[in-house]
């Protein structure tokens, strides 16, 4: 059974940084991509960032691209989302997500819980 547990949301001022993590279990990560995604209220969920576990490739949505970054700790089978220069329209539930790494862009199959990051102007 695989779990992704997100964590370190919160709210932040514009210009702020923040770093969520996502502690995953169940299973060897290896072969997997590891993304995040965030859905704002009333907005569709949206892809922010991806890594290959093994290669370390990564991808970007425009929006983000030159402010967050994304890595991911071997040891402790976690994934990080470094975000600098947050902006209020960066106000999110902050989704982490797996899949496998021959498909980064989706469709994922397993997704944690979300944690939400506010970001106040």
């Amino acid at each position: 059974q695989v779990q992704l547990v997100e964590s370190g949301g919160g709210l932040v001022q514009a210009g702020g940084s923040l770093r969520l993590s996502c502690a995953a279990s169940g299973r060897t990560f290896s072969s997997y991509a590891m993304g995040w995604f965030r859905q704002a209220p009333g907005k569709e969920r949206e892809f922010v960032t991806t890594i290959k576990w093994s290669a370390g490739t990564t991808y970007y949505a425009d929006s983000v691209k030159g402010r967050f970054a994304i890595s991911r700790d071997n040891a402790k089978n976690t994934v990080y989302l470094q975000m600098n220069s947050l902006k209020p329209e960066d106000t999110a539930v902050y989704y982490c997500a797996a899949t496998s790494e021959a498909r980064p862009l989706g469709p994922y199959d397993y997704w944690g819980q979300g944690t939400q990051v506010t970001v106040s102007s």
